[in-house]
């Protein structure tokens, strides 16, 4: 198969080892809550307890998010403004459409 690549899947980030440290920590967090939300569903737990873990699960995946979405504007949406790309305000601008849904 030759490099067939997704115009989504072509663009890169390179994180220092901190920042991917940090995401992959929130992320492994996030993980458990959910397997956490599978086993009360097993053991047939209460559903209010069940929705305030999930809406525990979906806040920390809100503060994912945020995070990333910070890091994005301060590093590729400055560099991409700066390199005369206005089509990165486009794109931004249907990120955040879609995450104040």
């Amino acid at each position: 198969m030759e490099n067939e690549h997704c115009e989504h899947c072509a663009k890169t980030k390179q994180r220092g080892d901190e920042e991917r440290r940090k995401l992959i920590n929130r992320l492994n967090r996030i993980e458990g809550q959910i397997r956490g939300l599978r086993g009360m569903v097993e053991k047939d737990a209460y559903c209010a307890d069940i929705l305030t873990q999930a809406s525990a699960a979906n806040a920390a995946l809100n503060a994912f998010s945020r995070e990333l979405l910070a890091s994005h504007m301060h590093s590729c949406v400055v560099r991409d403004i700066r390199e005369g790309r206005d089509e990165t305000i486009d794109e931004l601008l249907g990120i955040l459409q879609k995450m104040m849904k």
